[in-house]
């Protein structure tokens, strides 16, 4: 499977060029919030099948294309600049790209919308059917789909293969997941897609944190 890179341009790097289109999200995500820190990391897949991912312990709100690792989909690093190691939550990423070989692009963020939501359901958030659901590819006209929620333990890699299994029996409702008390994983098939998506999700659950803070959950019987 080859994967167009949305953001190449003739005579520059294809390497060079995602990293830097990944490093400008990651500092646009560190000024809205939700990469504040060191948290949080971002991937894309390369067309020989590899992944540029943001290395362990970086600032997010000052990346640049120094600050990625590339490795193999199984982990196995390919190329550190400055001797940097891939992220813990690299497996994050893992389990989504092994899950659907078109997906090329997964952002993972902290919120604190998803962490306070991620409280309230234990496995699976009901997801409003707000005009903003279409973002994430949803177009029924009153769709009644899910997030899957997953538990956070301290064994970073266990929340990999949790994803991994869950995802290997039943296809996700939606192109996102959240970590309770951590955050959430989106993907797209390309990085504008997923970033589009990102955005939709983020609204979506501060829209369910809001409904919850006024005792309005509209769209389901069971909030719990």
């Amino acid at each position: 499977m080859i994967f167009a890179n949305p953001f190449h341009k003739p005579g520059v790097s294809m390497h060079n060029d995602v990293r830097s289109e990944l490093a400008a999200l990651g500092r646009q995500f560190h000024q809205r919030g939700w990469m504040l820190g060191t948290a949080g990391n971002l991937s894309c897949r390369q067309a020989d099948g590899t992944l540029w991912v943001t290395a362990s312990g970086v600032d997010k709100g000052d990346l640049t294309i120094d600050d990625f690792v590339r490795v193999e989909l199984d982990g196995r690093l390919v190329e550190a600049p400055d001797g940097k190691r891939a992220s813990a939550e690299t497996c994050l990423h893992q389990s989504v790209y092994s899950w659907s070989d078109t997906v090329g692009a997964c952002l993972h963020v902290h919120t604190v919308a998803s962490n306070l939501v991620s409280r309230l359901w234990k496995d699976r958030v009901p997801l409003p059917p707000i005009e903003m659901i279409k973002g994430l590819g949803i177009w029924d006209e009153m769709p009644a789909v899910h997030a899957e929620v997953f538990d956070n333990p301290a064994n970073v890699p266990l929340i990999g293969q949790a994803v991994t299994e869950q995802f290997h029996n039943t296809d996700p409702e939606v192109p996102f997941y959240v970590v309770r008390d951590h955050g959430i994983t989106v993907w797209g098939n390309t990085l504008r897609e997923a970033t589009n998506r990102l955005e939709c999700t983020v609204y979506i659950l501060d829209y369910v944190l809001a409904a919850v803070q006024a005792n309005h959950i509209w769209w389901t019987k069971d909030p719990r």
